[in-house]
């Protein structure tokens, strides 16, 4: 795979189209086409910045052509509706207007696309599975193979993830007119499967070099503090999530800035960023929706607020049954003492095979709640063999826990 390269940035000219398009829309305000380029160019900002405000923006273009053109001859605005729903999580609306689109242009595969990514959002892995096939059938690009790479993740075939995400990244780097987003999130989804199995090192190469691709790409630049941390520079990793903050404060990214705050001695600084993780979260009805996962994890990771953490996992996990969704109500309900509920909804986080050393860890700590040493020792030790660093305050207690475990075992048998 050939070094990245610096791709010139394009946000003028993308700018330049946005505003013709919007002032086109003033003058003619029931110019369908141009509002779904508009929403388009609105979802690529919304993509490579995590701004937001793009999503919004998305969502009164693509309604606004609806309006103008009912969905049955205006398959573009449909389209966009159905991404903007995703991307805003509302993944129920997003699997309905896929499955429109299915009907209404079959030969096609951006619909299957559509419907796969929104089945996996909630948890419909079989379904999931068949809209790729079909989507595989009809193209087998840049996206069929990142579709394949997460159905692969989530079996926990890790090296068949990685050769998926390698795929797509030689279809990005083959495309006549590469883009600088899909090049960036491909170097960095290579370096997230690298990080999962604990090659820190090959981590942090690939999220430099997306970051080489893409200078401000906030998904790069946030993995890469969190390699930074995990191989012990903790100095560093503040000095990344602190950029990136300062430009996307996403709740995730200001956890783990407080975290590491936390880490290196600065209390006050670190309360600062947990007290902005609850504001960022509540901020608006589409923030509520977007962070609602994040918020409740960051209570149970910070034993905060456990009962209300577990109410809206529970609540989520109603619609969205996905694994992870199953593991944020495992771990709000343990955290919530509500060991009967974390074991069954951590058996359902459990049930694809997904190797991921945080799943281990809730598992493996759930496990010792309930008294069965012996399988507390299986779980944390499999989520430290994975990826012994996984996390700057989690991954020393699973240590801890498991060598304590492991002492009282030799203990009792002597």
């Amino acid at each position: 795979m050939p070094h990245a390269a610096p791709i010139a940035a394009d946000d003028h000219a993308t700018d330049r189209v946005i505003r013709f398009l919007e002032d086109r829309i003033r003058s003619d305000p029931e110019d369908f086409r141009a509002l779904n380029k508009l929403a388009g160019h609105y979802l690529q900002r919304l993509r490579e910045t995590g701004n937001t405000e793009y999503l919004s923006l998305t969502f009164r273009a693509a309604r606004r052509s609806l309006d103008v053109i009912p969905a049955e001859l205006n398959l573009g605005g449909l389209t966009a509706l159905a991404q903007a729903e995703y991307a805003a999580h509302n993944f129920v609306a997003a699997r309905d207007h896929a499955l429109r689109l299915t009907e209404l242009d079959r030969g096609k595969s951006y619909p299957y696309e559509i419907l796969g990514d929104a089945l996996l959002e909630l948890g419909e892995y079989e379904g999931a599975a068949e809209a790729f096939r079909q989507m595989a059938a009809r193209s087998g690009g840049f996206g069929t193979q990142t579709r394949l790479a997460r159905l692969a993740s989530l079996r926990g075939e890790v090296d068949a993830a990685q050769s998926y995400f390698l795929r797509a990244l030689a279809f990005a780097l083959d495309s006549q007119a590469p883009s600088r987003e899909a090049l960036a999130w491909s170097r960095w989804q290579v370096g997230e499967t690298a990080f999962a199995t604990g090659d820190y090192e090959a981590a942090e190469r690939h999220y430099r070099e997306a970051l080489t691709t893409f200078p401000d790409y906030y998904n790069a630049r946030a993995s890469l503090g969190r390699a930074r941390a995990a191989r012990g520079d903790v100095v560093g990793a503040i000095a990344h999530y602190e950029d990136v903050v300062l430009r996307l404060p996403d709740p995730t990214f200001v956890a783990a800035l407080g975290d590491l705050y936390a880490l290196a001695g600065r209390p006050g600084n670190a309360a600062t960023q947990y007290a902005l993780v609850e504001h960022i979260a509540r901020l608006s009805a589409l923030n509520g929706t977007l962070y609602n996962r994040q918020l409740a994890l960051f209570y149970a990771d910070h034993d905060m607020n456990a009962e209300a953490a577990y109410s809206n996992a529970l609540a989520e996990y109603q619609v969205r049954r996905d694994i992870y969704g199953a593991d944020a109500v495992a771990w709000t309900a343990f955290k919530a003492g509500k060991l009967a509920e974390a074991q069954t909804a951590m058996q359902e986080a459990l049930r694809l095979g997904t190797r991921d050393a945080r799943l281990f860890y809730h598992a493996g700590m759930i496990a010792r709640a309930a008294g069965d040493e012996a399988l507390a020792i299986d779980y944390l030790g499999r989520a430290l063999a994975l990826n012994p660093r996984f996390d700057p305050l989690h991954a020393p207690i699973a240590r801890g826990t498991l060598e304590a475990l492991r002492e009282r075992s030799l203990y009792g048998r002597s």
